[in-house]
């Protein structure tokens, strides 16, 4: 049976809740996987058959501790099938592109998946400053309310996609 990591980082759960769908698809085509979210370390990626890393884009960037970790590894990374998954609002993909760049990871398998607003997480601060780019982004600013914007069928398609490299 192949095994493989889940590594994300997240600020207000919806990364994690994605990266928890892929774990979900991948394990219903009995496929192993060890979900963690990223804390200073990550798991030895020769443990694993494949590797999957994503991240949510806050204010134009992604974690700088997931960076490291990745750059630290990218040898490793480059070894196995591996995939990285970008969350952001805008859904533009050049935050990923970016990402990998600085990394100096190449991953065979990307996507950019559209996030969420969730209000209900953010102080007050936060949350004025989410509605300001949220308007001016042509989302809701209605802050009595979450959404999720994520194209869940993507998700299940892009966990499918990576599957196919482990065979």
């Amino acid at each position: 049976m192949a095994r493989v990591l889940i590594l994300y980082a997240t600020s207000e759960g919806h990364t994690g809740r994605i990266a928890g769908r892929l774990a979900a698809c991948l394990e219903q085509g009995g496929i192993a996987v060890d979900l963690h979210a990223v804390q200073n370390a990550m798991p030895d990626p020769d443990g694993y058959d494949g590797v999957i890393v994503g991240a949510s884009v806050h204010y134009g960037h992604h974690p700088a501790r997931l960076r490291a970790l990745v750059r630290a590894q990218r040898a490793a990374l480059a070894g196995r099938p591996g995939a990285f998954f970008s969350v952001c609002l805008s859904g533009k993909e050049h935050y990923r592109e970016k990402f990998l760049r600085q990394c100096g990871w190449a991953p065979p398998h990307q996507a950019t998946f559209t996030g969420a607003l969730q209000y209900s997480k953010y102080g007050l601060f936060k949350r004025l400053v989410v509605m300001a780019f949220a308007w001016i982004g042509g989302h809701d600013t209605d802050a009595s309310k979450d959404y999720d914007y994520t194209n869940w069928k993507a998700v299940e398609s892009f966990a499918t996609d990576f599957s196919r490299q482990l065979r």
